[in-house]
C-alpha cells in the first residue's frame, strides 16, 4: 500500500536525560525484535506539543512532572515514513508517519521515580544510553529521525 497521500500523525517526543548525560530509553512491550526508543506519542486534539510530551513521559514511564525541567525544545517538527509493510496496518491506517515536536528535558528524580508499569504499559524493559548509541538501538526506520534529534540537541548533551 502506498500511503504518500495519508498525512502524518501530530506526535510530541521527549529525550529525557539524567545527571550523567544519559538518555531513559524504553523497549517496547508490542515489538518482537529488540526495539528501544525514547518516551512518544500522539498530540491529543487541542493539546499543545509540550502538554502532550509531558502527558505522554508520565503515562510511559511514570515520571511525575515535577521530576522534570525542560532544557530545550527542537527548532522544526521532524517527520518519518512507517516502512510500506506497516502502512495501513497500524494507527488504524489514517497516517503515512509521524510529525513530531521533540524536548529534551532533564531528570531530577532518581531512578526509583521510574516505574513502566503503568496502566497503558508500553514498554517491557528501560535502561539509560548514552546519546550516540541512540541511533544503533532504535527500529531501522526511525534511524535518520533520532539522528536529527541528536542534532537538534547537541549543543546540550554532553
Amino acid at each position: 500500500m502506498n500511503g504518500s497521500s495519508l498525512p502524518y500523525r501530530p506526535c510530541a517526543g521527549v529525550m529525557l536525560i539524567n545527571r550523567a548525560g544519559r538518555v531513559f530509553v524504553g523497549q517496547r512491550i508490542d515489538s518482537t525484535v529488540e526495539a528501544w526508543q525514547m518516551p512518544q506519542g500522539g498530540i491529543d486534539d487541542g493539546e499543545d506539543a509540550e502538554t502532550a510530551a509531558i502527558r505522554e513521559l508520565g503515562e510511559e514511564t511514570g515520571v511525575k512532572p515535577d521530576k522534570v525541567e525542560l532544557i530545550a525544545v527542537a527548532p522544526h517538527e521532524l517527520t518519518y515514513d512507517l516502512p510500506p509493510d506497516l502502512i495501513g496496518k497500524v494507527w488504524k491506517g489514517k497516517w503515512r508517519g509521524q510529525r513530531q515536536r521533540w524536548f529534551l528535558y532533564r531528570f531530577l528524580g532518581e531512578d526509583t521515580d521510574i516505574d513502566i508499569a503503568t496502566k497503558h504499559q508500553e514498554f517491557r524493559a528501560w535502561r539509560w544510553v548514552a546519546p550516540a548509541e541512540l541511533p544503533e538501538i532504535i527500529v531501522p526506520f526511525k534511524k535518520a529521525l533520532y539522528t536529527d534529534v541528536l542534532a537538534a540537541f547537541a549543543d546540550h548533551l554532553g
